[in-house]
């Protein structure tokens, strides 16, 4: 009875053993996730509070013809939808630029995907930016502002399958104090978020660039 149960106890010693080194395991590769996530969301806080000049956007909108032609693959995001503003947009896929700033399309009307967020209905925030306006239109966010908790968005991937999305918060930060820390995270951990981010607040004297940023935060439903 006593070997037996040596056993039994050396068993148990060796399962919590084995649990503690896998939970270690997760932990660490948790908080090498967050930490190169962290400082990729410091490089681009620094270029974008150190580099504020933009390339002025065509102000002409695809054409119907355009827009439904309009494609990309199969799991990727095509069309972007906020019934409340009446948005109906292209999604195009976007880096950054030579200045290591998070892309704006080209043209006012077109919204764009950060390739390096999270795809739309996979864990973590995809986040998707677009023009405010220009010196003479307005741009396909102009009324970002305004949306409220409980809005809706919806994305349409390359595929047809539509990713239903509501707000739940928005926050406007001074051009230099935007935490892409938040802006590339979910603003819930458990559900996947959609980030939407464009400029607000009045223009910066001599530049083409605006003093605030807007950031809608949304969870997917």
């Amino acid at each position: 009875m006593r070997t037996k149960a040596k056993l039994i106890s050396n068993i148990l010693i060796a399962i919590a053993i084995g649990l503690l080194l896998t939970g270690s395991g997760i932990a660490f590769h948790d908080w090498h996730a967050n930490k190169t996530a962290n400082q990729h969301a410091a490089k681009l806080v620094y270029n974008a509070n150190h580099n504020i000049s933009h390339a002025v956007p065509a102000t002409t909108p695809a054409t119907p013809s355009a827009f439904a032609s309009y494609t990309v693959a199969a799991d990727l995001p095509r069309y972007i939808y906020i019934p409340k503003l009446s948005v109906q947009a292209i999604i195009k896929p976007l880096g950054l630029t030579a200045a290591g700033q998070l892309a704006t399309p080209n043209n006012v009307y077109d919204t764009g995907w950060y390739t390096k967020s999270s795809q739309p209905g996979q864990p973590g925030a995809a986040v998707i930016d677009g023009h405010v306006s220009s010196w003479t239109t307005n741009g396909v966010f102009y009324g970002l502002k305004t949306l409220q908790a409980g809005d809706a968005i919806q994305v349409e991937r390359g595929d047809g399958t539509k990713l239903n999305y509501l707000v739940v918060k928005k926050q406007v930060y001074g051009y230099q104090q935007v935490d892409m820390s938040a802006v590339l995270s979910p603003v819930e951990a458990d559900k996947p978020g959609l980030n939407l981010i464009t400029c607000t607040g009045d223009v910066i004297k001599g530049t083409n660039d605006f003093t605030e940023r807007v950031v809608i935060f949304a969870v997917e439903t």
